[in-house]
């Protein structure tokens, strides 16, 4: 199954957004929540000070266009006030005050801004990645794209074949519900492609706003934290059936895993004003035991080994800090410290998504990772489905 990656090109959010301004925001906006007492807590515990986002903070708490009377209309809602004793300069003096009340964004409102981000950031990442491989947009065979929180049809990868000029024979592959599993799931769909054809040429970019998520309304302690966790990024890497002098990692095999019963534990809620995730406190244990099951499928992998087997790097996205936690609470004793500490890296500036494993595979890249280290890579998302590789620093 050997499939040779180039180092993936890493597109952070251009627009810094500090914790400390997320905190004063929802301060302001829920001063009475449960949970506000405890705010300064719960956001220093998430270990992230800054996060990058494809829009500012501003767009996401700035209310909608319409006004108040989005729902039933000017017209209609004077016609009623009339048709109650009121006057018409005092139904206007009615209309006028309910029209200056804020409302939430609509869908699109939240949703068309953050789509056009995407694809702008989708782009600077593919021609970086094909840059680093040395390839041009005319070489590329296949393309494979996820984005997970801007729902669009045609979507990133009919705009990036158009963008990039791709070839009008270049297979799309578009894969716009892997969520957190697009890097790894991406890379084991790319491998079976060049396995069959060894000289064909893969491109992968997965481009998250996850910033879109923001909901200014919420008020549960759920929806704080995912207001604290999520980053906004693009990336994009080559995949090729035969080694190039670019290439840095080979991976040789892969492994999915899907948990029965646990579709509703986290999951994207579309509604009037925008795409809301909604976690489940239950996530964390259901996400631990696909962790579980992936050290078992690296034990049997190794279990004729003449020595003890371990992984030199693990590139992981378990969702977040608390599953890595508990990784290296499972790993075998004889393991080395220090496997998680480009994810944890990683963490430090937001919850990615999809594009997670690819920044924290340049990350170990950029650190000098050693020729012939083994690396696994592993992500587990909502469904809750995983995938892992394993292969080997080139």
């Amino acid at each position: 199954m050997a499939a040779y990656l180039c180092p993936p090109a890493v597109i952070h959010g251009e627009h810094a957004v500090e914790t400390s301004q997320i905190v004063a925001e929802v301060r302001d906006r829920h001063p009475d929540a449960a949970w506000a007492p405890r705010i300064d807590g719960i956001a220093a515990s998430t270990g992230i000070e800054t996060r990058g986002w494809m829009l500012p903070l501003e767009a996401a708490v700035a209310p909608g266009g319409a006004g108040g009377l989005r729902a039933v209309g000017v017209g209609p809602a004077q016609e009623a006030l009339e048709r109650d004793g009121f006057s018409r300069p005092e139904a206007e003096r009615v209309i006028a005050a309910l029209e200056a009340l804020p409302t939430p964004q609509t869908v699109r409102e939240r949703t068309a801004p953050a789509w056009e981000a995407v694809r702008s950031y989708g782009e600077r990442a593919a021609r970086g990645a094909l840059q680093i491989a040395g390839l041009d947009a005319a070489d590329v065979d296949c393309l494979i794209t996820s984005h997970s929180t801007t729902p669009a049809l045609p979507g990133l990868d009919v705009a990036l074949a158009n963008r990039l000029s791709l070839r009008d024979d270049t297979l799309l592959l578009p894969a716009t519900q892997w969520a957190c599993i697009a890097g790894t799931r991406s890379l084991a769909l790319a491998a079976d492609l060049v396995a069959a054809d060894p000289d064909r040429v893969v491109l992968v970019v997965i481009s998250e706003a996850l910033s879109t998520t923001y909901q200014p309304a919420d008020d549960t302690l759920e929806s704080l934290i995912v207001r604290l966790l999520f980053a906004d990024t693009a990336v994009a890497v080559v995949v090729t059936g035969r080694e190039r002098p670019e290439s840095v990692l080979r991976v040789d095999s892969a492994w999915h895993h899907t948990l029965p019963g646990t579709q509703d534990l986290h999951r994207l809620d579309t509604r009037e004003d925008g795409t809301h995730f909604v976690m489940d406190r239950r996530g964390p244990r259901a996400v631990q035991e696909t962790v579980t099951a992936m050290w078992e499928w690296l034990r049997v992998r190794y279990q004729d080994d003449a020595e003890a087997w371990h992984p030199d790097v693990l590139l992981a996205h378990p969702g977040g800090t608390r599953v890595l936690e508990y990784m290296e609470q499972t790993m075998p004793e004889s393991w080395p410290s220090g496997l998680l500490d480009h994810s944890r890296q990683s963490y430090a500036s937001g919850n990615r998504g999809g594009a997670a494993v690819f920044d924290i595979m340049r990350r170990a890249h950029d650190a000098g990772q050693s020729p012939g280290s083994r690396a696994v890579l592993f992500a587990a998302a909502p469904g809750l489905t995983a995938t892992a590789l394993e292969g080997q620093w080139l």
